[in-house]
């Protein structure tokens, strides 16, 4: 998951500040690298205060544009929304790392009063009738046909993204959008804020040594860890993250704590208690519903995807529905080899949801003679980042070198410089955040502090990836599931995509693309993980420093589609309930009934959940960013797949000439050019669904 920071927002103090300011928060960012952020420095009691100056300080050089006597022209109108807010982004990147890694107690109420106020500045800035005029102005003067190819793409993304913020509605509008916009950024913090409690405050107490039958030695020290960090008597405890609960789920041979595990995990927000998100999830509807009537569109979803690749909803479901049928058959044949060693052992029950990663385990020996504690003793996370940061360097002559002269907001985070290999020339920095703890939400993502330009200077990129893997017993190294492993490559791949970044104008670089053509850079990365040059260099053994065996690489390669009926109906099932939900709408929807009977609807197997139950849906309800948009997962595998059948069709997953026509239409480009064009550049067509058909091993769609 890719996380955008967005910088905008609104002032009601006015304080003057000395060239050097007594808020850290304020000063530019100084040292080698192009400036970095002073975590050294920084304090949540100056947040509040740096981001009203710094959004003030926004507001008025947007307004100094707007009030502009001079007629529009690129230069004076598009050039200079560029340059504006550099001040608010430093803060918000900062604000938004202590919201996702460092929440506190003291945190919290900046959080719940500053968002309402974020959500405002923005809105008087799309709203603003004179700056969008001016925009206009620009985008349909003849003089726009002298302007560059990317100049004109950005012209035309200013005015598009404003339209689509509603610059063209009446006053009256204006007021209410902004006005919801309001009410809703309140409840996003809200429901983040009740997900974040849950899950730091809750987990299953391990107290007897058979509670620990079955676990890996590194999961039973980190459940001795859990229960020390809770000052708990227990000899153990599960937390309530995702990283924490599936190798549970998977290894325990405790079935009832398997349930307990389980039935914890899959309520984060659903309890009844003042941590319950239903009521918030049923206003932010109804408040997007109302949202999208003002903006002249039948519901949120057709609104949100008036954008995006896929256009509308139609399509989205279109694809959904093409993939869910032969999924979920694909699941029937699953759980019927899991039941079979269910009888077999003698036992007297029915698969059910906290079964099923723990019997498809045994499904897998059984099959492949694949065990996964022994592919995950191969599996070290410091290995592993080396093989990542050899991957960026055969595909995009990328070198990475850990520095150690950059302030970090927290003792695991370390920093990297990156280079090009040919021409050594200073890239960007890398920062890595990998462990799980106390106020860090949970889930893997992707951030962005500087954005890249070459506009205003060469200015290099600063960016993060974050996770929550368990860290274990100091000084031995930390093993991580196959699953984490692609999800480790999969955010690196997000990275990539903003280290990558060459274009001029920031509004364009990186990452700032198509909701449904983001996770396209981060989900053909994955595949570079299960190839034999990766798995041969860096899945060493922890504890002898050989590399995996030929034997077991085989038996990886043979059960790659293993299990794909699972991963790809919990994912499209979340998908199909996002963008169910939103397209109801002004009608009155109670979470759990609508999840329920959409589901039953639907045939989903009665032996798992979605991957994101509604009341614990982040994706969808802490911010307007992935709202009707988690197919987009599903939309850019179609594409990864396809291109990475590029790879395939030609001398493999390391051929230069296709990586270069991948760093050149893909991770390079932004959003200088249209998403489709450029795949169509990439490939010589358009993506097709039958190579996703393919790389899950389904039948191909007719």
């Amino acid at each position: 998951m890719k996380t955008i920071f967005v910088t905008l927002v609104l002032s009601t103090t006015i304080i003057t500040m000395n060239a050097q300011n007594k808020n850290s928060l304020l000063n530019e960012w100084k040292g080698n690298y192009g400036g970095v952020p002073a975590f050294d420095q920084y304090k949540v009691s100056d947040m509040k205060e740096a981001l009203e100056v710094a959004m003030k300080e926004k507001l008025d050089e947007v307004n100094a544009i707007a009030n502009n006597k001079k007629p529009a022209t690129f230069a004076n109108t598009i050039a200079a929304l560029e340059k504006v807010g550099k001040k608010l982004s430093r803060v918000y990147a900062v604000y938004g790392i202590y919201s996702s890694n460092l929440n506190s107690a003291d945190f919290e109420p900046i959080e719940a009063e500053m968002e309402p106020k974020l959500a405002e500045i923005s809105d008087k800035i799309t709203q603003n009738t004179k700056l969008f005029k001016r925009i206009e102005s620009v985008y349909k003067s003849k003089d726009k046909l002298k302007l560059t190819k990317e100049q004109k793409r950005l012209v035309q993304v200013y005015y598009e993204r404003y339209v689509y913020d509603g610059a063209k509605l009446d006053a009256k509008s204006k007021a209410k959008v902004s006005d919801l916009n309001q009410k809703l950024a309140g409840l996003y913090t809200k429901f983040s804020q009740n997900l974040l409690s849950e899950e730091n405050n809750q987990y299953v107490e391990l107290k007897t040594d058979s509670d620990f039958d079955g676990l890996p030695e590194q999961l039973k020290s980190a459940a001795k860890t859990t229960a020390q960090e809770h000052n708990l008597t227990s000899l153990g405890a599960i937390a309530n993250t995702r990283s924490s609960v599936e190798p549970f789920l998977t290894y325990s041979a405790n079935r009832t704590l398997r349930e307990k595990v389980w039935r914890m995990f899959v309520n984060r927000g659903d309890n009844g208690n003042a941590q319950d998100n239903n009521a918030i999830i049923t206003q932010i509807l109804k408040l997007r519903a109302e949202r999208a009537k003002l903006m002249g569109f039948s519901s949120h979803a057709h609104w949100k995807l008036s954008n995006t690749m896929a256009k509308n909803p139609t399509n989205a479901m279109k694809l959904m529905m093409d993939i869910w049928k032969p999924a979920v058959a694909q699941v029937a044949i699953e759980v019927a080899d899991m039941q079979k060693i269910v009888d077999n052992e003698g036992q007297n029950f029915q698969i059910q949801p906290w079964d099923y990663r723990f019997y498809a385990e045994k499904v897998r020996k059984a099959k492949y003679d694949l065990d996964q504690n022994e592919v995950k003793q191969y599996l070290q996370l410091d290995k592993l980042r080396e093989g990542m940061f050899w991957v960026a360097g055969e595909l995009f002559d990328l070198k990475f070198t850990q520095v150690h002269d950059v302030p970090v907001y927290h003792p695991d985070v370390t920093v990297y410089e990156v280079v090009n290999k040919t021409t050594g020339k200073h890239v960007g920095l890398w920062y890595f955040d990998p462990y799980a703890r106390k106020g860090k939400r949970s889930g893997a993502w992707m951030n962005e502090y500087r954005t890249q330009e070459r506009f205003a200077g060469d200015v290099p990129t600063i960016v993060s990836n974050n996770a929550n893997f368990i860290k274990g017993v100091a000084g031995e190294p930390v093993l991580i599931s196959w699953d984490d492993a692609n999800t480790l490559f999969h955010e690196f791949g997000h990275a990539l995509h903003g280290l990558c970044s060459n274009v001029n104008y920031p509004t364009l670089a990186g990452t700032n693309v198509a909701r449904d053509y983001v996770e396209f850079p981060s989900q053909i990365l994955e595949r570079w993980l299960s190839t034999p040059e990766v798995l041969t260099k860096y899945a060493l053994h922890y504890k002898t420093n050989e590399p995996m065996p030929q034997e077991l690489l085989k038996k990886i390669e043979k059960a790659s589609h293993f299990n794909e009926g699972f991963a790809t109906v919990e994912l499209i099932s979340s998908a199909l309930i996002d963008m169910k939900l939103h397209m109801e709408g002004t009608k009155e929807i109670d979470p759990d009934a609508f999840e329920k009977n959409t589901l039953i609807s639907l045939n989903m197997p009665a032996q798992m959940v979605m991957r994101h139950r509604t009341p614990q849906f982040g994706h969808i309800f802490s911010s307007d960013e992935y709202s009707a948009g988690y197919y987009s997962y599903l939309w850019a595998d179609v594409i990864c797949a396809d291109a990475y059948e590029a790879f395939t069709e030609a001398k493999g997953p390391y051929d230069t000439t296709v990586a270069k026509r991948l760093l050149k239409y893909v991770f390079s480009s932004g959003n200088t050019i249209d998403q489709g064009e450029a795949y169509r550049l990439f490939r010589g067509r358009d993506a097709k669904v039958d190579a996703l058909m393919r790389s899950k091993g389904f039948p191909v769609v007719k």
